[in-house]
């Protein structure tokens, strides 16, 4: 008995090493049936929490798709409609109320049609008069015995200048002055021997010559007497007077050619030296043609442009422009007479338009 115990205890010992999948099958191994845990892989049943797929009505809630709605959120991107605010700047146009233009300085006048007077400015400076200024040598080699005027002496024909001794016979003669001027220059002093050199230099500076340099590509527009205001810049000093006088020349190193204003100069306003300015008439300028004054141009994108005004809006128009005056300026094509547009504040119009193209960009 004792044997057989010992006997089961060893069976039951082997059978569960060599003889599990029989049992396996049973309805004991109630491990199997608690093997429910396949049976409790409900989990593929409670993978019916994996209604995860259902769930996954998730992708039905993926309504994201729905909800990419965000598509018609792009419908919803109505940044298009809104985009049309924008083209209204791109058009180069903006609306500006009337009172803030105006305190802002914004000023409206009309294209008009009238005639320019076309100018050139010029630089130079005043010379002595050269076809009436006169040097006075000696008639012999002599020497000087005695001089009767200084520098800057206004003398008058005739009058006696100083005495010089002829080295070769000794004989004493008088030199005189050949015109009425002033002595620019005396280039002997009491005792010096001379030769053939000037002894004076006489300017008549009853007038003298306003020597202006002129550009090549002024010089098909610049002849003889044509008026040419002549101003000083260190005084206020003006006159205006003709051109009596183009070179036939041009200087090596500026290319420029001279024209000479000969300039009225009987109270000695006019000094020999000066630095001046020139203004040229341009002859030609009674033809009448569309203007706008010059404070109207502005540059946008590399191109002219003037604002039109309509109502509250301003307008960019693309112009072409002619010759000018220093105040008005010919418009070629872009405009009609009779149009309002800015002739001040010009620059606050472009900035305005400026500002909503910029910011056109930024949208985008």
């Amino acid at each position: 008995m004792k044997k057989s115990f010992c006997f089961l205890a060893m069976a039951t010992v082997i059978i569960p090493i060599g003889i599990y999948p029989v049992y396996a099958g049973g309805g004991h191994d109630d491990h199997a049936g608690h093997d429910d845990h396949a049976g409790h892989d409900d989990h593929a049943g409670h993978d019916d929490h994996d209604d995860h797929a259902g769930h996954a009505g998730h992708a039905g809630h993926d309504d994201h798709a729905g909800h990419d709605d965000h598509a018609g959120h792009a419908g919803h991107d109505d940044h298009a409609g809104h985009d049309d605010h924008d083209d209204h700047h791109e058009d180069g146009k903006t609306t500006i109320d009337p009172d803030i233009a105006r305190d802002s300085g914004v000023v409206i006048s009309k294209v008009k049609s009238a005639s320019l007077d076309e100018h050139i400015a010029l630089t130079g400076r005043i010379i002595q008069n050269r076809n009436t200024t006169v040097s006075v040598p000696a008639r012999f080699p002599s020497i000087v015995k005695n001089i009767y005027v200084s520098w800057g002496d206004n003398v008058t024909k005739d009058q006696k200048l100083a005495v010089l001794e002829s080295r070769n016979n000794l004989a004493a003669y008088e030199i005189t002055a050949p015109q009425d001027g002033t002595i620019l220059e005396r280039n002997i002093n009491k005792g010096d021997l001379t030769e053939d050199e000037a002894l004076f230099v006489i300017a008549d500076l009853s007038d003298v010559w306003a020597e202006f340099h002129v550009f090549p590509r002024d010089l098909s527009r610049v002849h003889k007497g044509q008026d040419v205001h002549v101003k000083a810049l260190e005084n206020d000093r003006e006159d205006t007077a003709s051109i009596t006088t183009i070179l036939p020349v041009a200087d090596a190193h500026s290319q420029t050619v001279l024209a000479i204003v000969t300039v009225p100069n009987e109270k000695g306003h006019w000094r020999p030296g000066m630095t001046v300015e020139g203004d040229v008439h341009i002859d030609g300028s009674d033809k009448e043609s569309l203007v706008v004054e010059l404070g109207a141009l502005q540059r946008m994108e590399d191109e002219l442009v003037i604002f039109v005004q309509k109502g509250d809006e301003y307008e960019t128009r693309h112009v072409t422009t002619g010759k000018q005056d220093g105040h008005y300026i010919e418009i070629l094509s872009g405009l009609k007479e009779g149009e309002d547009y800015v002739s001040q504040g010009s620059f606050i119009i472009k900035a305005d338009i400026g500002k909503h193209g910029a910011g056109h960009g930024h949208a985008h």
